[in-house]
């Protein structure tokens, strides 16, 4: 299969799969021509990239997910721990994304919105932190 045939079938574009292989994640064979040749596992890894991507892994949660994936013999629970991390810092970034929305709908209510220069927002935004 060439990089067109196999970003059609797992959803990636053929940037990022060329990132993928660049950095390790898959290996493709190469031809005489010196172009890629996907196997169906390749395929199956980069789809399990993008939907790990997909939730927000990083790169190397992502690249240790596929290793474990790869690995019969591997522990659920080590699965379960970078799982548990990642939602984790997806809570405290939610936690952080509703302080800055609790502010911010107090400065745009505390704003009358009219022709007078007097702006709460630009005064809160020019107070040090």
């Amino acid at each position: 299969m060439n990089i067109g045939d196999v970003a059609a079938r797992s959803g990636l574009p053929p940037k990022t799969i060329r990132y993928y292989e660049e950095i390790g994640l898959v290996t493709p064979a190469r031809g005489a021509n010196g172009y890629r040749t996907f196997r169906d596992a390749d395929v199956h890894k980069l789809a399990f990239l993008g939907r790990a991507r997909a939730l927000g892994f990083s790169i190397e949660d992502c690249r240790a997910l596929l290793h474990l994936w790869e690995d019969q013999s591997r522990a659920s629970a080590e699965v379960k721990e970078i799982a548990q991390h990642h939602l984790g810092e997806i809570e405290r970034k939610i936690a952080g994304l509703q302080e800055m929305r609790a502010t911010l709908s107090d400065l745009v209510r505390s704003c009358a919105g009219d022709d007078r220069p007097d702006c709460p927002i630009l005064e809160s935004l020019a107070q040090p932190k």
